[in-house]
C-alpha cells in the first residue's frame, strides 16, 4: 500500500496501450498543483508506460508504482504528482 494520498483516481482496468497513458495524461492535465493522481491499471506494460511518460512529461513526478492483485487478476498502481 502506497504512502501517497492520492486526490483523484483513474480507473483504466481493462485498457491495453497506450490508452492508460493517453487517459492518465488526460486527468494529470485537470490536476493542480501537489494533487496526487492514483492510476490502476490492469495492463503490465503501464509500469514502464507511465513511468516513460512521468519522466519525459513538464511537471510529472512518479511518485510510486505497486503490483498487486484483485480478485485473482494482476493490477497495477501508479501514483504521479503535479509539480507545485
Amino acid at each position: 500500500m502506497s504512502t501517497e494520498t492520492a486526490t483523484e483516481t483513474l480507473d483504466v482496468k481493462g485498457q491495453n496501450c497506450p490508452m492508460p497513458v493517453i487517459k492518465t495524461k488526460g486527468a494529470f492535465d485537470g490536476l493542480d498543483a501537489g494533487d496526487v493522481l492514483e492510476v490502476i491499471s490492469t495492463d503490465s506494460g503501464s509500469m514502464s508506460d507511465i513511468k516513460g511518460w512521468a519522466d519525459s512529461a513538464d511537471g510529472a513526478e512518479l511518485v510510486d508504482q505497486e503490483e498487486g492483485t484483485e480478485d485473482g487478476e494482476s493490477v497495477y498502481k501508479h501514483y504521479v504528482r503535479k509539480a507545485e
